[in-house]
């Protein structure tokens, strides 16, 4: 069974940093394209940003470039998102998702809250 676990989330000040960490189990972690996605309150879900299978292709949503960085490490089977400089307009659910290169099969986590708030 598939699970992406979401941690790391919570309440953080304008100008704060959080980082997010997203465990998996139940699959070929090296396999995957791994993402975070966010929902913020009667909003569409939206990219933040995605990390390909190797590591080395990346893409950011223009809302968080050069204040969000993703990263992963295979060996542990995790993702993360590290952001700086969090503003009110970052809060939202944020969403871990992987996407297998060949089957396009995928998988959502639970979701974790980010609140930005002064």
């Amino acid at each position: 069974q598939v699970q992406l676990v979401e941690s790391g989330g919570g309440w953080v000040q304008p100008g704060g940093s959080l980082t997010l960490t997203c465990a998996a189990s139940g699959l070929i972690f090296n396999a995957n394209a791994m993402t975070w996605y966010r929902q913020a309150p009667g909003k569409d879900r939206e990219l933040v940003a995605a990390i390909n299978s190797y590591g080395d292709t990346i893409t950011y949503a223009d809302s968080v470039k050069g204040r969000f960085t993703i990263s992963r490490d295979n060996s542990k089977k995790a993702v993360y998102l590290q952001m700086n400089n969090l503003k009110l307009e970052d809060t939202a659910v944020y969403y871990c998702h992987a996407d297998h290169i060949a089957t396009k099969l995928a998988w959502w986590g639970q979701g974790t809250q980010v609140t930005v708030l002064s």
